[in-house]
């Protein structure tokens, strides 16, 4: 590929039997997110009138620095080796070697501007506070701890949302976030308990915990952010927690009462990165490959002749969100993601669940954004240009002949952003 080409975007159908959409793209005219659901995560897609280097492929079927010095660059007249005060202080040994610091290995161009480019991001998210993420009008929805769990899917289903902050009214206090994977959660429990089915509609938003603990999952630390605070620190919180929405909780200063206030995810967070930040992103020219961005190795995949009982199960063995689904020439013909579950257990008969996958992928609604695909070749200054203009929340990494070679999660994306060059940041003590 040309260093001044980026991914192209193709949408294309692949001959699979699911059915998938493509993203309408509408002007964004805010320089803060776009209005909507902060809880349901409905971001209204951004596309620039002025053209730009093409952006990574969609769809779900096959398509065809300013120089930076360096650090050991000495002021005229101390070059080394040059006489430091204390060397007046030390015994002279005419048989003593002198070892000078090495010198840093001069970068390249494109790595100096990459380099310029992540720490102008840097010094955007630490002065920007989660509370800049927010749109300008949003509804919240919020979910008692004692509610029953299967009363919770219903109010999520009816109000087209994916998660849910919890509140405990005994405590007055935060009580976490309710996902698509609680009910995932939910269906191994039963799996691996089938003698307790009859229990499953009694279960409240309380008892997901102990849910995690029986099928042997790590639960996910229960973590928010006050509002004002910078939104580097949010995305530590995120990315330590291997959480990828978190909560914003507000605390009174009185009578320190704590009042949720809205909900971020990684997708939030970096369309708000690719919005506000284009001078910086733009600077981005290296590739997936270069950088070594993304998952390569023990990927995990499904058949559209699997039931979702398996892919269920998969994705609680491996803890992953997503699994592609592909071929037996391993071509990539779609995505089942966790989100994909809710549609098909809102009727509550548990045996739907052993329809096959191809069945639940039809179930999607219209306004499903399509499946999105970049190659290894592609820049990420491309990858952000498909995150300011359409809705995504993975990048499946495929060949020419749409053969996965792996998979990119938003987790990947922002920890490269935030530590990559700064390994000794990763995940510091708050």
């Amino acid at each position: 590929m040309d260093e001044s080409t980026s991914a192209s975007t193709t949408a294309a159908t692949p001959a699979a039997a699911a059915a998938t959409g493509t993203t309408a793209a509408a002007a964004d005219t805010i320089h803060t997110s776009a209005d909507g659901l902060s809880n349901a995560d409905a971001d209204a897609s951004a596309s620039a009138s002025a053209p730009h280097p093409p952006r990574p492929r969609v769809g779900q079927g096959p398509p065809a620095m300013s120089s930076l010095s360096s650090p050991f660059a000495a002021r005229p007249g101390h070059e080394l080796p040059f006489v430091a005060p204390s060397s007046y202080l030390r015994p002279s040994s005419r048989n003593r070697t002198i070892s000078y610091p090495p010198f840093a290995t001069p970068m390249s161009p494109i790595d100096e501007e990459q380099m310029q480019g992540l720490k102008g991001l840097r010094d955007f998210l630490r002065v920007r506070t989660s509370y800049d993420v927010l749109p300008l009008s949003f509804r919240l929805i919020i979910l008692d701890n004692d509610l029953l769990i299967k009363k919770s899917l219903n109010i999520l289903i009816q109000n087209g949302i994916v998660s849910a902050p919890l509140w405990d009214s005994h405590r007055s206090k935060f009580a976490g976030l309710l996902t698509a994977t609680d009910y995932i959660n939910l269906i191994q429990y039963y799996c691996q308990y089938p003698e307790h089915i009859d229990n499953v509609d009694k279960f409240r938003l309380s008892s997901l915990r102990e849910i995690e603990k029986a099928i042997g999952v790590d639960p996910i630390e229960t973590v928010s952010v006050h509002p004002s605070k910078p939104l580097y620190e949010a995305c530590r919180h995120m990315l330590k927690t291997r959480a990828r929405r978190i909560p914003l909780v507000d605390i009174d200063n009185e009578t320190g009462r704590e009042t949720v206030v809205s909900v971020i995810t990684q997708y939030r967070i970096l369309k708000f990165i690719a919005v506000n930040t284009e001078q910086h992103t733009s600077l981005l020219k290296k590739t997936v490959r270069e950088i070594g961005l993304g998952t390569y190795t023990n990927l995990q995949t499904g058949t559209m002749t699997q039931s979702v009982l398996d892919i269920i199960n998969t994705m609680v063995t491996n803890n992953i969100s997503a699994v592609p689904i592909v071929n037996k020439n391993n071509v990539v013909l779609n995505v089942f993601e966790a989100i994909d579950v809710i549609p098909i257990i809102k009727t509550g008969v548990i045996e739907e669940l052993e329809m096959n996958v191809g069945e639940a992928l039809s179930k999607r609604g219209d306004d499903f954004g399509g499946i999105f695909t970049c190659q290894e070749d592609d820049r990420l200054d491309s990858i952000f240009i498909t995150l300011r203009q359409s809705r995504v929340h993975r990048l499946v990494v495929i060949d020419d002949n749409w053969h996965l070679k792996g998979v990119i999660s938003l987790s990947d994306i922002l920890k490269y952003v935030l530590f990559h060059g700064d390994e000794d940041e990763y995940f510091p003590s708050f």
